[in-house]
């Protein structure tokens, strides 16, 4: 279940239900994650970004957000089972940091922290840097940074604390050595000053799509997020995945894909509908026109509404842009469906985050997911519900329930530990 509230999104946050003045509270997002508990979901996540999109800010939060890692901490105390993933990018933080601070979050938490690691889109000039890396130097750095943070973790075991009373000894120091990392971004002698928090593994994700993205993430990842409109591109991004893991001498299942599902679910479909259409009422024509010219270079801001749009009308890639998983998502689409300008400005490539979608009820979400699971297009999903309070408490509270008892998900908790979790779902 992602923390980022998606149901307060668009213009969800001006309905009377949207407690939107505790945006900023840790109570708005504790409430979710005890629901999420109560589910038996495997984790709550905080998506996370480093700048203000201050353009966007009159309409919506703009980004701003409380940090996750603080705020995760938080619900430790108030939560037992559930896993808390907390997003820190590499291309900007320290290893040693972020090393120490996911390690405690595992120890507050008693095992269940998890890392999303990203390389982010935006906010360099926040950390002096004139302009983003390249996806290739980003990956580099994020390879080597996480090498790094994971020796650290490995660097004082949690085997090295005795706690011998009695003798007065308090740890075995020789079981606590340096790493001496010398590489071409970090020189980190390391050991890190805080133990491992027992000998679970604290679980990696990564939401890499470019070719430089899926390789990383197929080397390290316990899971991925990906975004997939539909089951097809949701059935390839697995594949490859699979693939490429074990290119890297993993086994394929050792990697759990997760697509994210965009959930605006009402009692009846006609409902359901509506609150979509009244989320996204303000998100104009020009917006969304504005939004394909930046991802792909297609200006379609002249072209009538009934005129189809081809591959012969896609200009060349371009070099630099924000999302390629949003480009490479819009380019395949038009490739593929040739839709209309009025169809492509509806589609969830364009609106929202190229996510998987239902708009209907629960019985509709239920039964794709049964079909997306049975096709082998995905091992499990990241909860994205939309538009209101309401749909939340439909995804949680009715369509968990109906994929367990349909055996798709467990019933109770089997472990206590965030990795426990995930090696149920293999």
């Amino acid at each position: 279940m992602s923390l980022a509230p998606t149901w307060v999104s668009g213009d969800a946050w001006r309905r009377p239900d949207s407690n939107v003045e505790a945006f900023y509270s840790s109570d708005f997002y504790l409430d979710i994650a005890r629901r999420a508990e109560a589910a038996k979901l495997d984790f709550v996540f905080r998506p996370d970004s480093l700048y203000l999109d201050t353009r966007s800010l009159e309409a919506g939060p703009g980004f701003s957000s409380l940090d996750p890692t603080v705020l995760l901490a938080s619900i430790a105390r108030e939560t037992s089972y559930i896993g808390l993933l907390s997003t820190v990018s590499t291309t900007f933080f320290p290893p040693y940091v972020v090393a120490r601070q996911l390690q405690s979050l595992n120890w507050v938490s008693n095992g269940r922290a998890g890392w999303n690691i990203v390389t982010a889109l935006d906010g360099n000039e926040n950390f002096g840097i004139d302009s983003m890396p390249s996806a290739a130097d980003r990956y580099a750095r994020a390879a080597e940074f996480t090498e790094v943070v994971r020796r650290l973790w490995a660097s004082f075991p949690h085997a090295a604390l005795v706690l011998d009373r009695e003798a007065g000894r308090y740890a075995d120091a020789s079981l606590v050595q340096p790493i001496d990392h010398r590489g071409e971004h970090f020189s980190v002698n390391g050991p890190l000053n805080l133990p491992a928090c027992g000998t679970t593994p604290i679980p990696l994700v990564q939401a890499g799509a470019s070719p430089e993205g899926r390789n990383f993430a197929a080397s390290i990842a316990d899971a991925v997020f990906v975004s997939a409109p539909d089951k097809e591109a949701a059935i390839e991004v697995r594949n490859d995945l699979r693939w490429r893991a074990v290119g890297h001498g993993r086994n394929a299942d050792d990697i759990l894909v997760l697509p994210g599902l965009s959930l605006y679910l009402a009692p009846r479909r006609a409902d359901a509908i509506d609150l979509f259409r009244e989320t996204h009422a303000r998100m104009g024509d020009a917006r969304r026109l504005a939004f394909i010219k930046e991802v792909t270079g297609l200006d379609l801001s002249e072209w009538p509404g009934e005129q189809r749009i081809t591959v012969d009308a896609l200009p060349e890639p371009l070099a630099r842009v924000r999302s390629r998983t949003h480009a490479s998502l819009l380019r395949r689409l038009i490739e593929r469906d040739k839709p209309t300008v009025a169809e492509l400005l509806t589609r969830p490539e364009v609106i929202g985050s190229g996510h998987w979608r239902v708009i209907g009820t629960v019985d509709d979400a239920e039964v794709q997911v049964r079909e997306w699971t049975a096709a082998g297009a995905i091992d499990g999903f990241v909860m994205l519900p939309g538009g209101s309070m309401s749909s939340v408490r439909l995804s949680l509270e009715h369509l968990v329930p109906r994929l367990a008892e349909a055996g798709l998900f467990r019933k109770e908790y089997a472990g206590t530990t965030f990795a426990d979790h995930l090696q149920e779902c293999r």
